[in-house]
């Protein structure tokens, strides 16, 4: 495999907007699984960038996500060493469609000859060497106009998946099938006789093929995704580093898989087999199943204590967790909420997040800390007409300059040194020094050190939310 060339560059894109909500309460919509470590050391999104670092054939990646993570992906990357051709942010979410049309446009007007590979960053291969090797032998085929998937060899009949029936090999790209059909997630009977057959492939939803045969497909079978992509794409603008996709445009576009839109109405379809250890880590059983488990079958992390547990999973991110005589239980304890569900229905935890939604729950979206291009801020104590957050700023960063119409802030250095704006007075705070922000009064806070600065703000006042904030300069060019 080490010897294996790609005659046509490959370029990953590297798709990062999905919410996550089975994963909840780790996992949330402003902070979701592909930037959370979930099942290493790194994130899932480094792990998945670094996968085609270092090999030959593999250009930088090109990030499609959405804006709202920007900073924290581009943070990420930096961290694990990546530079991205680009980081395309999306306005709002329109599915896997767009977004590869988006980046074909892309990619199509900066090299004609390059090949593009559609992936998830939010997706576990433990065979990373296996996976590289079968998208070089997708690459053969994708050369003779195909749109090719990486189908995965199913360990067990799992009902939620999609399937690929595979057909014959192709005579000009060995190694790689005509695609019969795909079969949507099926019962546990049909999954049952798609394993026993051989001839059908988990759908891992990797795709690679050229920018330009997948717009000709799209202009086929969805041409008004294409439509939007290309209109809010010409009127897209730079802001930072970062290239913003327009608005109202993207809003027009219908929101449809590259499945649905073209993938299952092409008759250009090829399939590579490839048995890679992949999962999309979708469900808290995913993890247990991959997790090393004790004597009775517990899969445990983070301060936790068992007794005459049996096949639990239980995970705290701060808190004791203990658990005394229970069996094939999800229990997930992070600083502001606990989930406790039956294992086998660890697939319905998307329900209690679309309850929490409707009753306007802060917890289905955010953590309690919450993370900004400054650094971040976490809630302490909330009540009414007083919130207690500690907040931490990168050395060289800097909140907006602004002002609150409905509370004050009360502002104590913890360690660090503070540079205050404070309406026209500037000056510096140390440790154990504090300061008193009334309300209306423009301020801002400032790192110029070397080592992080935090602080302790009390907020006082008639109304404590996040969007009473009017920001008078900001360098990170928010709203």
């Amino acid at each position: 495999m080490a010897n294996e060339k790609t005659a046509q560059i490959i370029v990953p894109v590297l798709l990062s907007g999905g919410s996550g909500t089975r994963l909840w309460p780790v996992s949330r919509a402003l902070y979701p699984k592909q930037l959370l470590p979930m099942a290493g050391e790194l994130t899932m999104l480094q792990e998945t960038a670094r996968r085609f670092a270092g090999n030959e054939g593999f250009g930088a990646p090109l990030i499609v996500c959405n804006d709202e993570h920007r900073f924290t992906i581009a943070a990420q990357l930096q961290g694990a060493d990546i530079t991205p051709q680009a980081i395309v942010l999306e306005p709002m979410g329109r599915n896997t469609a767009a977004a590869a049309a988006v980046a074909a446009l892309i990619l199509a007007e900066r090299s004609p000859s390059t090949l593009m590979l559609l992936a998830a960053s939010d997706h576990v291969i433990d065979d990373v060497p296996g996976f590289v090797h079968a998208v070089r032998l997708a690459a053969r085929a994708a050369a003779q106009r195909r749109l090719v998937s990486i189908g995965v060899k199913p360990t067990r009949a799992e009902t939620g998946y999609g399937y690929i029936n595979r057909g014959t090999e192709l005579a000009e790209a060995p190694g790689a099938f005509a695609v019969r059909r795909f079969v949507e997630k099926p019962n546990h009977a049909t999954a049952q006789d798609f394993v026993a057959s051989g001839q059908y492939l988990w759908n891992a939803s990797i795709f690679l093929f050229q920018p330009q045969i997948y717009m000709e497909e799209l202009e086929k079978h969805a041409p008004e995704v294409l439509a939007s992509a290309r209109k809010a794409l010409a009127k897209s603008r730079r802001d930072l580093d970062f290239l913003r996709l327009d608005r109202e445009e993207f809003s027009r576009c219908p929101s449809i898989s590259i499945d649905y839109a073209v993938m299952e109405r092409t008759d250009r379809a090829a399939v590579v087999p490839a048995d890679i250890g992949w999962s999309d880590v979708g469900s808290w059983s995913v993890l247990w199943e991959r997790g090393v488990k004790d004597a009775d079958g517990n899969v445990v992390a983070g301060d936790v204590i068992v007794q005459d547990g049996k096949r639990n999973f239980i995970r705290s991110d701060g808190r004791l967790v203990a658990a005394l005589g229970v069996e094939n239980l999800v229990i997930v304890a992070t600083n502001d909420a606990v989930l406790v569900a039956s294992r086998d229905r660890d697939q319905d935890v998307k329900r209690i997040v679309e309850q929490l939604m409707k009753s306007g729950r802060s917890e289905a979206s955010q953590h309690a800390r919450v993370y900004r291009p400054w650094g971040f801020f976490e809630t302490l104590h909330h009540a009414p007409g007083t919130q207690v957050k500690l907040i931490e700023v990168n050395p060289g960063a800097a909140l907006s300059l602004q002002y609150h119409h409905k509370r004050a802030e009360h502002w104590v250095v913890v360690s660090g040194a503070a540079w205050i704006a404070r309406g026209e007075e500037n000056f510096a705070l140390k440790e154990n020094e504090s300061t008193f922000i009334p309300i209306g009064m423009r301020h801002r806070l400032e790192n110029r050190g070397e080592q992080p600065l935090r602080i302790i703000e009390v907020q006082v006042g008639s109304y404590l939310g996040e969007d009473d904030i009017v920001r008078l300069e900001d360098r990170y060019k928010r709203n």
